[in-house]
């Protein structure tokens, strides 16, 4: 597909060629603070559910951006979306992302469909010559997330993945001091024991929702195998593994990939990851919370052992009874301490650790608008996000590994990791899982 020029492209183009006197409007220059219509950034948001709803009041926050359409193939979600959302703001409805690109003048897209469709969704708006936005997780395998890197690489596209912690101050205020060494040290990282994804049995076909249509139900179903329509699969998607990676909360591309993506920021290895890992007991089905209170959730677990080149060993053990790890983060066990580093929360011992002047403090923002607006700086600078898609693809990877070597399930056995080929040395069947089979018709988009 060609390459179309975002207003902003366009704008720079026109100056170059030729200057002529022309009048500015007050809405072009902005008012009272506010940015120009010309430092704006246009975004469109695709795939409606929750989370969608969540950026669209975060993004209120941010001045610089403004959505101007909306995507998602079941066409109820559009209409619902803009009554609820809106604000009185004139939203274009769309229920293709390829109509949506081509109709509209976007700078950037927010990626927020299902897991199983976000790649597909993704690389389209790439090759539209848009920036985007991916919740994470990023992709379904491993190859799929790969594939997503290369395509942002050749259409030089701006990406951020929605692993927000990243952009937060007193995270990364605390991710560097483990990084810089000042702890000394790291000798293990305790993360918690994230529940896996199950896998779906077959259920009788059930009535569709007002406004369904085989032709939706195919849309949605994407590159997954195509079943007979059932509310929870629909609607509960995220737990199950066609579809995702675990995608609950307390699962492990759920909450998990925040939690690998904290522990990837604080060794300072952003580009590569594990070189062994290790299953370190039985899958089975268990419980993860605090006894007596409303958090506790239960599916598929195992203790799982990651380690570095460097011989830091990430112990996927913690659970919620006793360990105070929430599971948004990590606990770093250095020479010189031991820091817990978890979203707008930290905890230290010795506590004089967090307890330092130049700690900035809790949020003072929406926690998500940081990231979003690291996202919007970008796409006018041209600068690479604080969540690239890179860094994206190594923490996402990292749920992919787990869920791989509890499914291979060779207890105590090491499957070594080559981080720089993604594919393990010693472990056909773990290789065997890097990619998946998708739908005729539902390919990824050739990058040409």
């Amino acid at each position: 597909m060609k390459h179309r020029w975002t207003r902003r492209e366009a704008l720079q183009a026109a100056s170059a060629a030729v200057a002529l006197p022309y009048i500015i409007t007050s809405r072009a220059l902005g008012q009272d603070g506010q940015p120009g219509a010309n430092d704006r950034v246009d975004i469109g948001i695709v795939g409606l559910g929750g989370r969608a709803r969540a950026m669209a009041a975060t993004c209120a926050l941010v001045p610089e951006v403004r959505i101007v359409a909306v995507c998602d193939c079941f066409k109820p979600a559009c209409d619902s979306f803009i009554n609820d959302m809106a604000q009185g703001q004139t939203w274009s409805a769309y229920d293709d992302i390829r109509r949506m690109c081509e109709a509209e003048r976007l700078d950037g897209v927010m990626i927020e469909t299902t897991t199983h469709a976000r790649a597909w969704a993704t690389i389209l708006a790439m090759q539209a010559g848009v920036d985007v936005y991916i919740e994470k997780p990023m992709c379904l395998t491993v190859a799929e997330g790969r594939y997503m890197v290369n395509a942002a690489r050749r259409y030089g596209r701006v990406t951020q993945v929605g692993t927000q912690q990243r952009s937060m101050p007193i995270n990364n205020w605390a991710s560097d001091l483990v990084k810089s060494g000042a702890l000394g040290r790291v000798r293990s990282v305790l993360a918690p024991n994230f529940l896996g994804p199950e896998r779906w049995k077959d259920q009788p076909e059930q009535p569709m929702p007002e406004g369904g249509s085989d032709t939706w139900w195919d849309t949605w179903t994407n590159q997954a195998p195509f079943r007979p329509y059932h509310p929870d699969l629909h609607r509960g998607w995220a737990r199950w593994w066609d579809y995702d990676a675990g995608g609950i909360s307390f699962g492990v591309s759920g909450w998990g990939t925040h939690a690998y993506d904290q522990i990837q920021r604080a060794l300072g290895t952003d580009d590569t990851g594990p070189v062994q890992v290790v299953l370190e007991e039985p899958v089975a089905v268990r419980g993860w919370g605090k006894v007596g209170d409303n958090s506790g959730a239960v599916g598929p677990r195992a203790r799982v052992r990651m380690t570095y080149a460097n011989g830091t060993d990430v112990l996927l053990h913690a659970d919620r009874r006793g360990t105070g790890l929430i599971g948004l983060g990590a606990t770093f066990m250095c020479d010189e301490g031991t820091i817990e580093i978890e979203r707008n929360h930290l905890a230290s011992t010795p506590e004089e650790i967090v307890q330092s002047p130049d700690n900035p403090g809790p949020n003072q923002k929406d926690e998500t608008q940081y990231h979003v607006e690291d996202w919007v700086r970008c796409v006018k600078t041209r600068e690479t996000c604080t969540a690239d898609i890179e860094i994206g693809q190594r923490s996402t990877t990292l749920c992919l590994l787990v869920n791989i070597a509890r499914d291979v399930g060779r207890v105590g056995e090491t499957l070594n990791w080559d981080p720089v080929a993604e594919r393990f040395t010693n472990c056909d069947e773990g290789n065997a899982m890097l990619s998946r089979p998708r739908r005729a018709g539902w390919e990824l988009p050739e990058l040409v």
